[in-house]
């Protein structure tokens, strides 16, 4: 009864050596054959830039325009928080925002709009072709909705965020209006 009862509790001291699989709270897309890669986009100084220049951080990517009125604002508010509820983590953490609208977000329009949700925000633009392919690639809607003036364009499209894990690895599709909460939740659990 004794060794019954030593052997018993010797295998509850044992741990598993399995490692554990997170659970997200978004949608896990690992291994999808879409949203590798973002090329022929600059930054407004004019450095074009790749995912691999965040290499070692979680990295957002979020398609939008800066005259966007609802999903965007919020999607970038959203993401300021998330820095913010990550604390110490947060310098392991890239938002890169990339306009649908690159005939009206110029470089003068586009950095202060990223940068007014925070600082280490990035926004990179192309031209038509180049945001058309990058659109495609990431598997996002894009159209132009004319306005009732000439200059007052909208765009319908694609209300979702794209993290990829710090080896530069697509993992998650975030769909809009999740709150920062879960995105938080599953950022941390990249950044382990």
């Amino acid at each position: 009864m004794v060794l019954c009862a030593l052997v018993l509790g010797l295998s509850g001291c044992s741990k598993s050596t399995t490692p554990t699989t997170p659970t997200f709270r978004h949608v896990d897309i690992t291994g999808a054959p879409y949203a590798q890669a973002l090329t022929g986009l600059a930054d407004p100084q004019g450095h074009t830039r790749s995912l691999t220049d965040w290499r070692g951080k979680a990295v957002l990517v979020f398609f939008g325009y800066t005259r966007c009125p609802d999903i965007c604002p919020t999607t970038l508010q959203d993401a300021a928080e998330v820095t913010r509820l990550l604390g110490p983590q947060a310098d392991r953490f890239q938002v890169v925002f990339v306009t649908l609208d690159p005939a009206r977000d110029t470089p003068e329009v586009l950095e202060p709009y990223v940068k007014s949700f925070n600082p280490s925000f990035v926004a990179l633009r192309g031209d038509d072709a180049s945001t058309r392919k990058a659109a495609k690639d990431f598997k996002i809607f894009f159209e132009r909705v004319e306005g009732k003036s000439p200059g007052n364009e909208t765009f319908d499209h694609t209300a979702a965020s794209f993290i990829f894990d710090p080896e530069g690895r697509v993992r998650l599709y975030v769909r809009g209006g999740q709150g920062p909460e879960a995105l938080a939740h599953d950022v941390r659990q990249l950044l382990l």
